[in-house]
């Protein structure tokens, strides 16, 4: 297997059976880029977590092989886990060491010699600085959370994984996040991470991947994917309720809401002509009156949900 020429991490016909004879992963391939930020979404058990962990090499896939950045996962182990950087979902951490001791320890099990400056800079941009003597036990969730990204980034990967990073985090360290991830971009690292936010992924995302039932249903460039799969809808509010769409509009493709006091129309943003004036022609030259009018554009997150309903 080679891996294209700006991927950092190539996926080829990855699967993973379980013993109880679940199949968690079907088949995946994927080739995530260099310097990109690729967010996988899927709803629970749909085989996010056992990706990130097949590549990372926690779990052993039953089929198909990974690169890291040339590296053989198995054949090559060693070199391929010192280029990533996994930020698990659950919290485990060396409880009664200080923070100081355990993101320094984390860079010693890479192989990498001791780099002070390096662990005070992770320290200080997860603003834990003035923590860094403290011992873990004592830390707050949100903090032991900051501690397992500064472990993460203990030994300067390539890449990194974030598990539902923000899972439970208050709104002050998930903005703190995104700034370090937006940074650490910046510098050319590789950035996958699983989210349940959808809004999250809508905004920091180069890509998205869409997960369900082990199977990736999708890849695709967020702009593109909104733009493809993202439907604008007019909503007229009308004078009069209507019973039907009358026969002279039907052209149009309305739909009627709101016991017909409501008039929508869906248009594709991907044409030239969205037909608006047209409809609004056609309304008038019908004696149909509307008293005023929105336009509403749908989200990632109504993309998210439509795709994931036709895999089931």
């Amino acid at each position: 297997m080679v891996a294209t020429m700006n991927a950092i991490i190539s996926i080829a016909h990855l699967s993973k059976t379980y013993a109880s004879g679940f199949q968690a992963l079907k088949d995946v391939n994927l080739d995530i880029r260099r310097g990109e930020i690729l967010a996988l979404l899927g709803p629970n058990g749909a085989g996010k977590t056992t990706l990130i962990s097949a590549i990372c090499g926690i779990v052993t896939a039953s089929g198909g092989s990974v690169l890291v950045d040339g590296h053989d996962i198995v054949t090559g182990y060693r070199e391929s886990r010192a280029k990533i950087g996994l930020v698990p979902q659950e919290l485990t951490t060396d409880a009664f060491e200080t923070v100081w001791a355990t993101v320094s320890f984390s860079r010693g099990l890479f192989g990498k010699p001791a780099n002070p400056a390096h662990i005070e800079k992770v320290l200080r941009e997860l603003s834990l600085w003035d923590k860094k003597d403290n011992k873990i036990i004592t830390l707050s969730g949100g903090m032991k959370r900051r501690v397992l990204i500064a472990k993460a980034l203990s030994h300067e990967p390539q890449i990194l994984f974030l598990d539902e990073p923000t899972a439970g985090v208050d709104v002050e360290l998930r903005r703190d996040m995104w700034e370090l991830v937006r940074s650490l971009r910046a510098t050319g690292v590789t950035i996958i991470l699983t989210t349940h936010y959808i809004e999250e992924a809508e905004e920091m995302a180069d890509r998205i991947g869409v997960i369900s039932k082990g199977e990736l249903i999708l890849v695709e460039d967020k702009v593109e994917l909104m733009r493809k799969l993202g439907k604008k809808q007019l909503s007229l509010q009308l004078q009069t309720p209507l019973r039907t769409v009358p026969a002279q509009l039907a052209a149009h493709r309305l739909e009627l809401s709101k016991a017909g006091s409501e008039m929508v129309y869906t248009y594709d943003t991907r044409s030239e002509e969205t037909g608006i004036a047209a409809l609004l022609k056609a309304l008038s030259e019908a004696g149909i009156g509307f008293k005023d009018l929105q336009t509403t554009e749908s989200s990632l997150e109504d993309i998210f949900v439509s795709l994931v309903k036709e895999e089931a």
